[in-house]
């Protein structure tokens, strides 16, 4: 959906409106758009314009607007406090409350007014979002500037307009499932919980599989042929088969005007992950790939310390993930099948320094050890350093060989440090005769402990954030009916398969630098 920024505002407050504008979908352009925007000003004296465009306000200045005009009845302005907004929309993936600090104007309206979301004020509901259709004027009653760093705002601003102005009415789309291991169990419960999608087909060479996932969905098609999965009625594959044939069967998807998820890493090679964009750009179809540790508690929280500069400029990063033992014999352990050891962990945590600290690198250097586990194909131990242009290092290392471990995650700052300690812990039950049983987690299976050291000495534990559940397939099911943006893309899993195919280069080269094809 296009929009136009109609009024003249400061440098800040436009660059914070475009970002969240951007946030939630929207195309910012000067003309030709679908609705106006007026964002107000404190002071700002303003009439809408007579044109029939809809038109949105909001802004510092709502609420003397809201004072202006004739359809409503101002009684009186609530200082500033917590506000739950409570959508009133019809998507169903739009009813959690959304949390804002602001006043709130108390209002009545003289004539009929569509309300989108209200708040409660001494147990009576008030609009704090609604539509004037005799004017085809939209208020959103936040004067706040700080409110519009809400990505749930953002979104709920473009499913309100959406479904007001488009009224194009949300369909279910029909998902199948290629291939059934524990990852694809993940993805069934996912899909069955999300409103607008619906579990359609699973495909699987071995039946016990596809049995197993009709336990959670009974009605689902069962294949074990693949070529009949993808002929099927499904609008949207999730592809969890091994990586070196991420790009086969996701090209056939797309070629057969499939949506695609992919488990990670998206290919093995940069080649085909280009190939395969420009293949979904071509058919107008969704790749993406299901880089689900963006949502783990540990590293959300490390995000959201390093956006707020906790630590001033970072510096030095150590991500680290192994212990001792021996690898697993499935295809995660063979090297021609996963990509080897840095394909495999380096999908989720090179993913992970990507996404904190961007790609403008200027070179990779890697090194490989296979000293002990001589059955398996994979190297024991990999360390992989980025190098990026404003003299930031990043170290991961993978290993098998680990008898100590190193903290998850280690960063220095100007003004600080960031810990994160493993966890060891065990889950407690009894057997069949009663009798004590402990089950001991392997580290990388619980959420890590952050702790922040100051530069005057002192360390905080930090409270871990809390995802909302299955956010990944939440956020794809507005992405495909509202045009949301997803917080992963097809091309950042794409640089994160460039930054792994340098390391494996620098690795073979016993450590010299490889520019990595970003």
């Amino acid at each position: 959906m296009k929009i136009t920024i109609k009024n003249s505002l400061t440098d800040e407050a436009k660059d914070l409106l475009e970002r969240f504008l951007t946030r939630g979908g929207f195309q910012i352009t000067s003309d030709e758009s679908t609705v106006d925007l007026y964002f107000l000003n404190h002071d700002e004296v303003f009439e809408a314009s007579e044109s029939t465009k809809p038109k949105l306000v909001c802004g510092p200045g709502v609420f003397n607007y809201l004072k202006s005009l004739p359809e409503i009845n101002f009684e009186h302005l609530i200082s500033t406090h917590e506000i739950r907004m409570r959508p009133q929309l019809a998507n169903a993936r739009m009813q959690d409350d959304i949390y804002l600090k602001d006043q709130l104007a108390l209002i009545e309206s003289k004539t009929s007014l569509e309300v989108a979301a209200n708040a409660n004020y001494q147990l009576t509901d008030y609009p704090l979002a609604y539509h004037l259709k005799e004017k085809n004027l939209f208020i959103l009653s936040v004067s706040n500037i700080e409110n519009f760093n809400s990505g749930p705002l953002a979104k709920f601003v473009k499913v309100w307009l959406s479904e007001t102005l488009l009224k194009t009415p949300e369909e279910n789309l029909n998902v199948g499932l290629l291939a059934y291991g524990a990852i694809g169990h993940e993805h069934n419960r996912a899909v069955s919980q999300i409103p607008g999608f619906s579990l359609k087909a699973v495909c699987d060479s071995n039946p016990a599989r596809i049995e197993v996932a009709k336990e959670l969905a009974p009605t689902v098609e069962g294949f074990t042929d693949a070529e009949k999965l993808l002929d099927s009625d499904i609008a949207l594959v999730v592809i969890s088969t091994p990586p070196n044939s991420h790009y086969s069967w996701a090209k056939k998807a797309l070629e057969k005007n499939k949506h695609v998820v992919l488990e990670k890493p998206m290919s093995l090679t940069v080649a085909e992950c280009d190939e395969l964009i420009e293949l979904a750009n071509e058919k107008d179809k969704t790749l993406v790939v299901y880089q689900n540790r963006r949502w783990d508690k540990d590293f959300l929280t490390i995000q959201k310390l390093v956006n707020e500069e906790r630590i001033g400029e970072v510096f030095h990063v150590e991500i680290f993930v192994g212990g001792y033992g021996h690898p697993c014999n499935y295809w995660h352990s063979d090297e021609k099948v996963s990509g080897g050891a840095i394909f495999d962990w380096g999908s989720h945590f090179l993913d992970q320094a990507l996404a904190l600290f961007g790609k403008d690198i200027s070179y990779i250097s890697a090194v490989e050890h296979k000293r002990q586990w001589l059955d398996v194909t994979n190297s024991d131990h990999s360390r992989i350093t980025l190098m990026y242009n404003n003299g930031l290092e990043v170290e991961f290392i993978y290993s098998d060989l680990a008898a100590a471990l190193k903290p998850k995650y280690y960063l220095l700052g100007t003004k600080g440090a960031i810990v994160g300690n493993w966890r060891m812990e065990k889950v407690i039950t009894r057997n069949e005769i009663g009798t004590l049983l402990e089950d001991q987690l392997a580290p990388a299976d619980s959420p890590a402990d952050i702790e922040v050291f100051d530069e005057n000495g002192s360390v905080t534990k930090v409270r871990l954030e809390n995802p909302p559940k299955y956010q990944f397939h939440t956020e794809l099911a507005d992405w495909l009916s509202s045009g949301i943006p997803m917080t992963v893309n097809s091309q950042t899993s794409r640089d994160v398969v460039a930054v792994m195919q340098a390391a494996a280069k620098s690795a073979a080269g016993e450590g010299l630098p490889v520019k990595p094809l970003l």
